[in-house]
Order: structure tokens, then sequence, then C-alpha cells
């Protein structure tokens, strides 16, 4: 049982506080929380779970905002940090992102979806077409009328038809005069390359999303060719376990709208789509760097958005780099982008050029990391393949659509 949320910013501000059961947190407990932070950095930051003196804290940060739940009595972890990740979706969903600025203009529907979305500390409504029929997404028309007439609530009066419904997640009756359904299957590559090239880890996270437009009441089963490469499965609610757990099939009745079905990993991949090999050498207070960008293994599928970032080390006075393809930015804070696009096919990217030291460096001691970006439409790089979506009861003029993408995730080149 949750006792308390917390919405605190990047600089340790409270910036919502919601009492979820009788006995009330002290915000001293926010304060223990940041304090630690600081101190211990990045280590503490990344721990879901952590116990303090008095109560035991979850937290996620999303887009530098930290999501903290406190409780005093023990209860599954795992249970209140899907919480707090559904939470995270749903701001995201109804704000179109989450930063500062946007929770504390939309304070009271912030405040409204957490009254809905959980009673008593216990999970309550986390479907986000169930809680758009009962909270109005924010909109201009919305805040003019509150204005005028001081009502300020965007709760709506009646119960979303989906609430006395076995099925929660979706309305009781929705019809459609064309019935559609599209599969997305969206992959994320993530990898570390070691100094001397060699794949230290590559690991795609991928999710299954779904954008159901079919009338009544659905019962999909979806298969996968090679179910078999799948670990770290989450489920939405809507999936039968059973079917899973016996044959690697996803039965299940879905919502109205966009959801994601599930997320998986696939790990221990042997190649990547692309490399990066960079140089750096320094001598008497300037460095000469020089990275190629090219194709390893063709995916099949065109290799689009090709970026790749770096952090220039603190002790680079100034810098004079270009490229013989694409653009090179460097901003004030010493971040250097180079945006390639598409690999073109009579030459191969170079970037190079001239790093000068502050006074007194001979040679530079701290090597940047480099961060490349890229996404290839119309393949899942993790070999996942759909084998087929059935309609228990197929309704007429049904459409059913496939794609997939990859694009890079936390994808490192260490110097």
């Amino acid at each position: 049982m949750l006792q308390c949320i917390y919405l605190l910013s990047d600089s340790g501000e409270v910036m919502l506080e919601k009492q979820l059961t009788g006995h009330r947190v002290d915000r001293s407990i926010c304060a223990w929380f940041w304090d630690q932070s600081l101190s211990q950095g990045d280590s503490f930051k990344s721990l879901p779970v952590i116990a303090s003196p008095t109560h035991y804290l979850f937290q996620i940060v999303r887009d530098g905002i930290t999501f903290l739940a406190c409780s005093q009595v023990e209860m599954p972890p795992l249970m209140a940090i899907e919480f707090l990740c559904r939470v995270a979706d749903v701001l995201s969903d109804y704000l179109g992102g989450v930063n500062e600025d946007l929770i504390k203009d939309n304070f009271i529907i912030v405040y409204e979806l957490l009254d809905e979305m959980i009673d008593n500390g216990f999970p309550l409504t986390t479907e986000p077409s169930i809680l758009r029929e009962m909270i109005a997404p924010p909109n201009l028309v919305s805040k003019m009328l509150s204005v005028v007439t001081g009502n300020a609530s965007n709760v709506s009066d009646t119960l979303p038809s989906g609430a006395g419904s076995c099925v929660p997640w979706r309305p009781t009756d929705p019809k459609y005069s064309s019935n559609e359904v599209y599969v997305d299957l969206v992959e994320e590559m993530d990898a570390i390359v070691n100094r001397d090239g060699e794949l230290v880890k590559c690991e795609i996270y991928g999710e299954v999303q779904m954008n159901s437009q079919l009338t009544g009441f659905p019962d999909l089963t979806l298969s996968f060719a090679n179910p078999s490469i799948l670990e770290d499965m989450r489920f939405h609610p809507c999936v039968r376990f059973r079917p899973w757990e016996s044959h690697q099939v996803l039965s299940f009745v879905p919502p109205d709208g966009e959801f994601k079905l599930m997320s998986y990993r696939v790990r221990k991949l042997k190649n990547t789509p692309m490399y990066v090999k960079p140089q750096i050498t320094s001598d008497s207070g300037t460095c000469r760097i020089s990275v190629l960008v090219g194709i390893r293994s063709d995916p099949g599928k065109a290799i689009e958005s090709i970026t790749l970032s770096f952090q220039l080390p603190h002790s680079v006075s100034s810098a004079d780099l270009s490229s013989n393809h694409g653009t090179v930015t460097i901003l004030s804070n010493k971040t250097c982008t180079w945006t390639i696009g598409r690999i073109p096919k009579d030459k191969t990217p170079c970037l190079s050029g001239t790093l000068a030291l502050e006074t007194g460096l001979e040679r530079l001691h701290v090597f940047p990391t480099f961060k490349l970006g890229f996404k290839i439409m119309g393949i899942a790089l993790s070999g996942l393949r759909i084998e087929k979506l059935d309609l228990q009861t197929v309704p007429p003029r049904l459409y059913k659509g496939f794609r997939a993408q990859t694009r890079a995730g936390e994808f490192d080149v260490r110097l």
C-alpha cells in the first residue's frame, strides 16, 4: 500500500504532493531523498527501491522529473514501480510530454488523474482510454471556460462505459464503419563498443504497440514465428497469461485505440548494423580527431536519421571540426553533434579536425564517449517476426496492418 506520491523537479523542488491514506507522510522525506541523491550521485538515482530510516521509497525518473512514492509497510516493489511508470505514461499522453512547466500549468488535471488512478494507496484505474472518458484532456477551450465560469474541474459527471464491464479497459460497445487493427514492432538497440572495436554489449528493447478500432467485443490472438528469443516480457492487463505460458500465444480483448500490448528484451546479439571508428591523438597542447561512420552489415532496409554526438572534455578550450558529409554543430555546453542523415554510396562519412587544450596541458587525458543514433524502417533487428493475427469473430470489412522499425537507444562507442 502506497502512502504518498511526490513529483520532484530536477532541482529537488516538490512540484506536487498527493497523500493517499489517512497517515500523512511528512515532506522531510523528500529532503532526505534529495540530500542522498546529491551526495551519492547517479548511483543513487538508478536505484528503484530505497530504504530510508522511516520509509521504503520507490522512484523512477522521466525527462528530469522524479516520481517518488513512499510506504511504511512491506509491499511488492514491482507493483509500486509499475504504477509509477503508468502515472508517467498517462501524464505524457495527456500533456504531450512530462516536464516542469507542463506539470505546473496543468496541476489540477494531474491531481485529478491521481485521484482516479489510485484509491487508498492501491492502484485503481490506469487505462488511458478509460481515464479520457472520466477526465477531459487539457485544451485551450477548457482553460478559457474554467476562467470564465470559475469551475476548474475536468471530471465527467458520468462513469465511463467500461466501468461496470468485466474488461474495464474497453468501452461497452464501440462501433466503427471500418474495422481496423494495426500492429507495430518498435525496437531500440542498446550497445557498448570498447576502444578496440569489440562489442561488449548488444541487446534490443522492444515494444508491441497496437491501434485497435474494432466494433463490439473482439477476441484476438497474436502469435510469433520465434517467441523463444524473447526475455523479460511485460504484458498489458488485457493479455491472458495462461495461453502465453503454455503455447507462447498472446490472447486478449484489446482496449479501444492505441495501447502497448507488451514489451520485451532480446539479449546477446552478435552484430550491429553500423560501425564508428574514432581516433584521437594529442601532442603539444593540440589534439587531432578523426571519426569514420559506416554500415557494418546491410540490414536490407535504408538506415536513416544517422547522428553522432559527443561531449568535448572540459580541458578542451576550442574546437575546429568539419566533415565530408552532413553538418557539424558545437553548442555552448561543448556538446558536438554530427548530423549525417543517410550514408552516401560514393564515400565514407568522416569527421575530422583539431581540439585546442587549455594552457599548460600537453595531452588529453579524458576521452569522450561517442553516441550513435539511427533509424531503420520496415525491419526488427532482433529477428522477431509476427506469424499471424486472428480474430475469433471476424467483423465485416476488416483490415490488418503490420509495421516494424528499429532505432538506436543507448549506443555508446568508448575510447
